[in-house]
């Protein structure tokens, strides 16, 4: 911890990941605040974009189900772009595969802030672990019914 937090403390820029290649801060410290209203969002926007992609980044390198994830979405998105599907039909497909993409992104989330807290087996973190599981293959689903009604519509 750093100087001057309190005993059992850690503010998020003395949190280091454990584990992990990098040990980077989880969290960048924020830009300090512009008088300029439109500059500060801009920067803001900046920061979020770059916490956001490397996000995105570290699940691509460390997480097996958001790799392949991605790569069903590509053939998923290269069929709905092959195929003669009308523009909401389209839209759909590849807005629900992006929310598999969040799902699983969430889903990784729940599952390092567990194993974060602790090692230990649990029942409660067990359960937290498998719901977000469980939120990945409901949207899976969603997907997977989005096709099925989109091809019968073609036949």
């Amino acid at each position: 911890m750093a100087c001057g937090s309190p005993k059992g403390v850690a503010f998020p820029q003395d949190v280091i990941r454990k584990g992990h290649r990098s040990s980077r801060p989880l969290v960048s410290p924020a830009p300090p605040r512009q008088s300029g209203g439109m500059k500060y969002f801009l920067n803001r926007l900046k920061y979020r974009i770059l916490w956001s992609w490397s996000g995105c980044r570290d699940a691509w390198i460390n997480e097996h189900s958001f790799r392949t994830w991605v790569w069903a979405n590509l053939a998923s998105a290269g069929f709905a772009l092959w195929l003669p599907l009308e523009t909401g039909e389209r839209a759909l497909i590849l807005a629900l595969g992006m929310l598999v993409l969040a799902a699983e992104l969430f889903n990784t989330a729940i599952e390092r802030a567990v194993d974060y807290i602790s090692q230990e087996q649990h029942p409660l973190a067990g359960q937290a672990k498998d719901a977000g599981s469980a939120g990945v293959f409901v949207t899976a689903v969603a997907v997977g019914v989005a096709w099925v009604v989109v091809l019968v519509g073609l036949v």
